[in-house]
């Protein structure tokens, strides 16, 4: 993963990564290439496959990688991922930025302040 930090036409810092997500599924390509009929008990009614948690379900366009893009208050998305994007000028960069879709920031982050502090409370 290639993480960049730049500043936009305005003089704010944003911080640019890639994202590819990893195949959460074990069995990519049909392992059996002759039907053979089965010498014991049907047990295919039911999955049995465990599962290690939630899988993550990937909006339409996204399963190939994304830019990511966070900046001040923003957080922005890019699909699919350009090819120079880890060695192009910062003004390129921030066409990329531009170009790229804003996406809401997660519940969690949105309590907290840009500093770290929880919204709402005393402190803030």
């Amino acid at each position: 993963m290639s993480y960049r930090i730049f500043k936009d036409s305005g003089g704010a810092d944003w911080h640019a990564w890639d994202v590819v997500p990893q195949l959460a599924e074990r069995r990519v390509a049909e392992r059996r290439l002759k039907r053979q009929p089965l010498t014991f008990r049907d047990r295919r009614r039911a999955d049995r496959r465990i599962f290690a948690g939630r899988r993550a379900v990937l909006s339409v366009g996204l399963s190939g990688g994304w830019l990511c893009f966070e900046g001040p208050g923003e957080k922005r998305r890019l699909s699919p991922i350009p090819g120079d994007w880890a060695r192009c000028p910062e003004s390129q960069l921030e066409q990329y930025r531009q170009m790229a879709q804003p996406v809401r920031r997660s519940i969690e982050l949105d309590r907290h302040s840009d500093d770290g502090r929880r919204v709402g409370t005393p402190d803030s």
